[in-house]
């Protein structure tokens, strides 16, 4: 598989498997796609996620509360391959890949039809044995870019990725954000230096308004928690009600094409 970004501005969406539970979660992820969304982060409950604010966190606690593992994860991302041809990307810290084994994980996310993973506490200057399983199975492996990285490591970064690059629009945790800093239009243009891969844009983007402004200088933004916000606010709509949100987004990526 590969990951396809074919509008002008592309949506990576993030959404936490298990919230509220693995049946809606995959309703969730094809009303996602239904509505426009170009590739699917499908991310794995950590009971420690360090990179994520208070409305990602509560809902790996709601999810771990109904044991939601990794390889259910994978399972799930089984069943959304034969549904969809939209990209797949299993998003998770390091214990749960690690506890599997590199190379199981590897595999077992090439048999579920996935594009790929992005693993989150795992720095790239100790990604040589997840490279080596990952390209064995022709897997993107993303890697998240900082504003606080020197040149030499997001070079560093853009090398070991592939599919994409996730560049992080400001440092902290991730959440939603009235306004998006300025560091991410720089980070994205010291990034162009060292790699033609698509650049997406993360942490922070929660409107239709800051999605668009992405859209002025990435291929891709990523939205999280705005996603899981409002899962958590609509129990018993929450497929719905992400798919009027998606489509809100989905309007301005068509807005985009047309106009540029």
């Amino acid at each position: 598989m590969s990951i396809k970004f074919t509008s002008k501005l592309s949506l990576v969406a993030y959404i936490t498997c298990g919230d509220p539970d693995l049946a809606t979660t995959r309703e969730i992820a094809l009303a996602a796609i239904d509505a426009g969304a170009n590739v699917i982060e499908l991310g794995v409950p950590f009971s420690d996620p360090l990179a994520d604010g208070p409305v990602i966190q509560r809902a790996s606690e709601r999810a771990l509360r109904h044991g939601t593992t990794l390889e259910q994860v994978l399972k799930l991302g089984t069943e959304l391959r034969k549904k969809s041809q939209a990209g797949l990307i299993i998003f998770s810290y390091l214990n749960p890949i690690i506890r599997m084994g590199l190379a199981k994980f590897a595999a077992a996310a090439g048999q579920a039809g996935m594009d790929g993973a992005l693993i989150t506490d795992l720095p790239v200057e100790e990604a040589g044995d997840y490279l080596r399983e990952m390209r064995k199975r022709s897997l993107a492996t993303v890697f998240l870019a900082a504003p606080t990285s020197p040149d030499a490591r997001l070079k560093q970064i853009a090398e070991a990725s592939s599919g994409f690059v996730y560049a992080v629009s400001r440092t902290g945790v991730t959440g939603a954000r009235n306004e998006l800093p300025e560091d991410a239009q720089k980070l994205v243009q010291r990034l162009r230096k060292y790699t033609k891969l698509p650049i997406a844009v993360g942490f922070g983007i929660s409107t239709a308004e800051q999605f668009a402004v992405v859209g002025e200088f990435a291929e891709a933004a990523v939205v999280g928690s705005a996603i899981v916000e409002t899962i958590e606010r609509n129990p018993g709509k929450e497929a719905e009600s992400v798919a009027q949100f998606v489509k809100k987004l989905s309007v301005v990526s068509h807005q985009l094409s047309v106009t540029q």
